[in-house]
């Protein structure tokens, strides 16, 4: 299929344009268009104004155009940081050709199963029984004191054990070990509803 628009040498050059050339006193088609000096400046409204040049005198106004006039330096590194074009990192495209690989389970909580179902048969199988344990479950057994292959009756066990130890009721009123006995209590409270203790 033909193109509408033949290769043109000239990059941006509007073909059959019938403006006169901006410059005072020029004769020529303007068909290259530049920013217009007189104009509304390019700003997050829009891109501003522009004029149309005939190619002798656009060359010489890109000779003397200068994108950064008028900004700081603190602006001029702003528009020339990569940041600025593209602000937040992307994830990599894999080396295998595309497939996807697992993501990051502690970057995003998946309560309906939805993702992490679909990477099941290809995650590492950290327990006996084949269950996945998240970064918050291996935080909560730790806390309990428990290792990876503790089972529910492990969990009331150890949770009994911690409570009676650091219970202000049970341990002769001694009140430093509030903070480790709320710690206990959320991990607990976190690994009885995980899916891994079900």
């Amino acid at each position: 299929m033909a193109s509408d628009r033949p290769n043109d040498r000239f990059h941006g050059r509007v073909r059959g344009s019938r403006r006169a050339c901006a410059f005072p006193g020029c004769r020529e088609t303007g068909e290259f268009r530049a920013p217009d000096p007189l104009g509304q400046a390019a700003s997050s409204n829009g891109p501003g104004d522009y004029q149309f040049l005939c190619l002798d005198h656009v060359r010489e106004f890109n000779a003397g155009y200068n994108w950064f006039d008028g900004m700081t330096m603190e602006e001029i590194m702003a528009a020339q940081s990569p940041l600025n074009l593209w602000p937040s990192e992307t994830r990599a495209f894999g080396a295998n050709g595309g497939v996807d690989s697992p993501p990051k389970w502690a970057d995003f909580k998946d309560p309906l199963d939805a993702i992490s179902a679909r990477f099941r048969e290809r995650m590492p199988k950290e327990r006996t029984d084949g269950q996945i344990l998240s970064p918050q479950d291996r935080t909560a057994l730790k806390t309990l004191g428990l290792g990876v292959d503790a089972d529910r009756r492990a969990l009331r066990t150890a949770y009994s054990e911690k409570v009676r130890a650091f219970h202000p009721d049970k341990n002769g009123g001694n009140r430093s070990y509030e903070k480790a006995l709320q710690d206990v209590i959320a991990a607990y409270t976190h690994l009885k509803t995980s899916p891994a203790f079900l």
